[in-house]
């Protein structure tokens, strides 16, 4: 069976254990009980020295750990800037509806609607129909570029015009 030490449970962010980031060291274990420094000058000034290398060191490790992460959520982060004017598509969430209204089957988005005015980056008041009893101010997170539907426009692959052209013959 594996025994439970301390040093083991080192945090991925910190490169330290909990416990030393706390305490400013491991665990005493019976041999650290022993007869303390008599001269505490010197004793205090390395203590303070080596706590503050650790602080300095915890501080530039939660950093890049920090950064790793920022560079993680970027990837799945979509940035998205509307004008006044600009048809979108709004999503509308479950706290949208007045209670007892909200059903599974009710529509999720609506759209187009035009933007009226742009409170920040984030925050967006559209022009809602009047059958929706709702804020028409939504979050950037809720709002989607719309785009028509294009023009059917029939093409005939040349592997089509090639076949048809022979059965005519």
């Amino acid at each position: 069976m594996a025994e439970f030490t301390y040093n083991s449970m080192v945090n991925r962010s910190t490169d330290k254990t909990l416990f030393s980031i706390v305490y400013t060291k491991l665990p005493n274990l019976a041999l650290d009980v022993a007869i303390l420094p008599k001269c505490k000058s010197r004793a205090a000034t390395h203590f303070t020295n080596q706590y503050s290398k650790m602080m300095v060191d915890v501080h530039q490790q939660l950093t890049k750990e920090n950064l790793k992460y920022k560079s993680s959520a970027d990837l799945h982060r979509r940035q998205s800037l509307f004008n006044v004017g600009e048809l979108v598509m709004v999503r509308l969430r479950r706290e949208r509806f007045p209670p007892s209204t909200y059903s599974k089957l009710s529509r999720r988005k609506i759209g187009p609607v035009p933007i009226v005015s742009k409170i920040n980056d984030n925050a967006y008041t559209v022009e809602l129909s009047p059958g929706y009893i709702t804020s028409p101010t939504f979050n950037i997170s809720d709002l989607w570029q719309y785009h028509p539907p294009d023009d059917f426009a029939i093409i005939i692959s040349s592997s089509e015009l090639s076949s048809s052209e022979a059965g005519e013959d």
